[in-house]
């Protein structure tokens, strides 16, 4: 009965942790616009969390740096399975205006596997929303898949 219980709120809560891997913070406001009572993503469950090991979805902006590339590495390692990558913006897809740059190492896909991506520059506080629906439903895929 408990499992049960426990099983219907983590698919209803979903937390977020957000990685900034070197962006011009653009991506950044909107995913706290995002969050504030404007557009209100809470009212779907979903929160923010200041802790990797806590999180189910895990949203990446910006070019991967040179600097971030470990940190990123090691973050993602941190996160429980079953996990949601959600790239935001065109920087972690394509490094966007960064491209070339001798301190970017490159788009997110080479290091881990992106899930849901979400283009702009910045993406629409709309287009966020819609991207974690989609997040939301791959990760009650993946759990469902991991049983």
């Amino acid at each position: 009965m408990f499992k049960k219980l426990i099983e219907k709120s983590f698919e209803k809560s979903p937390w977020l942790f957000h990685l900034n891997t070197g962006s011009c913070n653009g991506c950044d406001i909107e995913i706290v616009s995002v969050i504030t009572p404007r557009y209100d993503a809470e009212r779907m469950g979903f929160k923010l969390t200041g802790s990797p090991r806590h999180a189910d979805i895990i949203l990446v902006t910006g070019p991967i740096t040179s600097q971030s590339r470990d940190r990123l590495i090691r973050t993602l390692a941190q996160v429980p399975d079953p996990k949601v990558v959600v790239s935001i913006g065109s920087c972690p897809r394509s490094t966007n205006v960064f491209n070339g740059s001798y301190s970017v190492e490159g788009p997110l896909d080479k290091y881990v596997p992106i899930d849901v991506s979400i283009a702009g520059c910045p993406p629409k506080p709309e287009a966020i929303i819609d991207g974690l629906a989609k997040a939301i439903e791959i990760l009650r895929e993946k759990r469902r898949a991991m049983k």
